[in-house]
């Protein structure tokens, strides 16, 4: 609970207002949550509100697009990435997650805290002076003019880090909106956003969306996502839905991991990484797979699709992907679940979890820095 502590104005005290970044930080909260559905009701609280809205427009936050409707910029993506990222590793365990390096040394990030001996053939460019003249001093005994030999030269160690590709498959089906899932999903890969830019520049990490079809999203187009609603509640579906020429009206709210994997595996097909992953994150069996142009939606699910989504799985395993998978267990008893994600674990040689959407942060980024698998010596 909250605690206050009141007293008296005497006049001397500053006020000091709520600053854009508080209010943008708790209007992201909303985004996180509700995607695009929330910009509306922000244009309505800034008719009311007029300076607190040109306070996060002269901040950099918000802008107006081509329509004349307020969106959030790239800077306020950015920053939900950052404070994603420091709230759900506390900013101080930050370096606890470090770098992953490969036991290969080479060409790569100077480590100014380690050094080691000169080796023949060694480049002089990562020379420690201060060592290397701290050793001919004790070699002479303090005595000038100093005299380098090779026995005094130290280097400083270097480590290669391994570049890594990794999509990141994020379940956008009508079940993910109860509980906060979605949300604590989603700012768990804005997360991963935020700790590539900081920490893993040289990677490549992309989100992809899957629900009745698979999307892959921008930054922006992740922040504006949401889970898709329910749109029929027949107890038995089995529908084909055409992908080149679709009906009128189309449900997405079904589960099509199998579009998903299809998807992400052209994606990590064009990428040079020998380090390649697939991180799943999902609340329910498969309940969509693609047959030739045609989407199969078939509800309660069917052996059929997991079938079809397990060989598409296995197969970007056998192209050298390392596949994660997360099960999102949250409000009833999901044993279905649990045996297919474990299933899709056996498959492709990767792991699974069965988590909630509040435990599930550590586990996700723990597995993304794992799943860094070192290059093998040539």
């Amino acid at each position: 609970m909250a605690r206050f502590e009141y007293s008296r104005w005497d006049g001397s005290q500053q006020f000091s207002p709520q600053s854009a970044d508080q209010l943008f930080d708790q209007i992201s909260e909303y985004l996180l949550h509700y995607g695009d559905d929330a910009m509306p009701a922000l244009e309505e609280w800034g008719e009311e509100n007029p300076e607190l809205l040109e306070m996060l427009i002269k901040r950099g936050y918000i802008e107006k697009d081509e329509e004349g409707r307020y969106v959030v910029t790239p800077r306020g993506v950015r920053r939900v990435e950052t404070k994603a990222l420091e709230e759900l590793l506390n900013v101080t365990n930050c370096d606890a997650v470090g770098r992953h390096e490969t036991e290969h040394r080479g060409a790569g990030q100077t480590m100014h805290d380690e050094w080691k001996p000169y080796e023949y053939g060694d480049s002089l460019s990562q020379l420690n002076l201060h060592e290397t003249l701290k050793n001919a001093l004790l070699r002479k005994g303090g005595k000038t003019p100093v005299e380098i030999s090779e026995e005094d030269l130290v280097l400083y160690d270097t480590q290669y880090q391994s570049a890594c590709a990794t999509v990141v498959l994020l379940d956008m089906s009508g079940s993910m909106g109860r509980y906060g899932k979605y949300g604590q999903a989603k700012k768990i890969a804005m997360a991963l956003q935020a700790l590539i830019r900081a920490k893993y520049p040289s990677d490549f990490l992309q989100i992809v969306g899957f629900y009745t079809y698979a999307t892959p999203l921008t930054e922006r187009q992740l922040l504006k996502s949401a889970p898709k609603p329910v749109s029929i509640y027949d107890p038995r579906v089995r529908l084909r839905i055409p992908l080149d020429r679709p009906s009128g009206f189309v449900p997405e709210h079904f589960t099509n991991l199998h579009a998903g994997l299809q998807v992400a595996r052209r994606i990590l097909s064009r990428q040079p990484f020998q380090n390649r992953q697939m991180l799943i994150i999902t609340d329910g069996e498969p309940t969509a797979h693609v047959e030739g142009r045609d989407v199969m939606l078939i509800y309660p699910p069917a052996e059929i699709t997991a079938q079809i989504t397990l060989r598409e799985a296995k197969r970007i395993a056998n192209e050298g992907v390392h596949v994660a998978s997360f099960a999102l267990i949250e409000d009833y008893f999901y044993l279905d679940l649990v045996n297919f994600v474990e299933e899709l674990a056996r498959v492709t040689g990767g792991i699974s979890a069965t988590c909630n959407a509040e435990n599930m942060a550590q586990m996700v980024l723990s597995s993304y820095i794992k799943g860094r698998r070192t290059r093998k010596a040539m």
